[in-house]
C-alpha cells in the first residue's frame, strides 16, 4: 500500500498547503481519502481527474471533503466521460457538496454510497473499518486494510478510548494534532493534540505516527516534538507530496509525476 499526502492542514488552505487529502494505492486501484479545500490541484500533480478509482470521505466539514465538487466536474464535463465514481462518505454528509451546482447536473458522475461509522466494507482491494469518534459532525475513524499492511486514520476526532482500537498495530497511523499542547476549552472535546496523537500511538502499539490537520501556522518541528514525548517510534508531519510505503517502505518525498 502507497500512501501519498495531498494536503494536511486543518481549517483552511494556505498559500504552500492544501488542507486533509490522502491518496491510498495499492494493486494499480486509486483511492482518494477526504479531499479536501485545494486537494484538487495537488491531485492533478499524480494523474488525471478519472484515474481516480473511488472517494472515501471521513466527516462533511468542506476541509475534508469540498475539492469533491471540482474533481466531479472535471469528470462529468470532460469529453469523454468516465464511469461514475464511487462514493463513500456518512449519510448526509456530502448533501452540502453535491448540492453545490443545479440539479442533475453532476448525477451521472458518482455512485454514492452512504455508511454508518462503524460499518465495514470493501472498497477495491481495500478493506475499511469504521469507527465512530467525537467530533462536531458525525466523523467516521477510518482503518483502510490489505492483507499486508494497515492505515488507520482518525479524521477529525476529540480525546477517545476509539482512537487507540482503531489504530490497534497499525503500520502508519494519520492522526489528526490540531493543536501541539492543549486544546480551547470550548474544543477539547472535539479534536486533539500532537501530544494525545503520540499518547494513542504508543496505547495503539503502531509503527508509524504521521501526524496532519496542523492549526495554519503552526510549527511542524513543534508538534513533532510535542508528540515524540510519548510515542518512541517514528514520528512525521504530513506535507504535501510525502509518500509513504505502508507496511514496507521508508518515506520518499516528491510527486511521482511532477506537472
Amino acid at each position: 500500500m502507497r500512501l501519498t499526502v495531498l494536503g494536511g492542514c486543518g481549517a483552511w488552505p494556505t498559500a504552500l498547503e492544501a488542507c486533509s487529502g490522502y491518496l491510498v494505492e495499492h494493486e494499480g486501484f486509486s483511492l482518494l481519502v477526504d479531499p479536501g479545500y485545494a486537494t484538487f490541484p495537488r491531485l492533478l500533480r499524480y494523474g488525471d481527474a478519472d484515474t481516480v478509482d473511488a472517494v472515501l470521505v471521513s466527516h462533511g466539514h468542506p476541509d475534508h471533503c469540498a475539492d469533491l465538487h471540482p474533481l466531479l466536474r472535471a469528470r462529468a464535463l470532460s469529453d469523454a466521460p468516465p464511469a461514475p465514481l464511487p462514493v463513500h462518505a456518512p449519510h448526509g454528509a456530502l448533501d452540502a457538496v453535491l448540492a453545490l451546482d443545479r440539479p442533475g447536473m453532476l448525477a451521472g458522475a458518482y455512485r454514492r454510497h452512504d455508511f454508518t461509522p462503524g460499518d465495514r466494507f470493501e472498497i477495491g482491494p481495500f478493506t475499511v473499518s469504521t469507527r465512530l469518534l467525537p467530533h462536531f459532525v458525525p466523523n467516521a475513524g477510518l482503518r483502510i486494510a490489505t492483507p499486508d499492511a494497515v492505515l488507520a486514520y482518525t479524521g477529525d476526532t476529540g480525546p477517545s478510548d476509539e482512537i487507540a482500537r482503531l489504530a490497534e498495530g497499525a503500520d502508519v497511523f494519520l492522526s489528526e494534532a490540531t493543536y501541539v499542547h492543549q486544546v480551547p476549552e470550548a474544543d477539547a472535546r472535539y479534536l486533539l493534540t500532537a501530544r494525545l496523537a503520540g499518547r494513542y500511538a504508543t496505547r495503539a502499539g503502531v509503527a508509524r505516527l504521521l501526524l496532519t490537520h496542523l492549526w495554519p501556522g503552526t510549527d511542524p518541528a513543534t508538534a513533532h516534538a510535542a508528540a515524540a514525548e510519548l510515542f518512541a517510534g517514528p514520528v512525521a508531519v504530513a506535507a504535501p507530496d510525502l509518500v509513504l510505503g505502508v507496511g514496507t517502505a521508508a518515506p520518499q518525498r516528491g510527486p511521482r509525476h511532477p506537472a
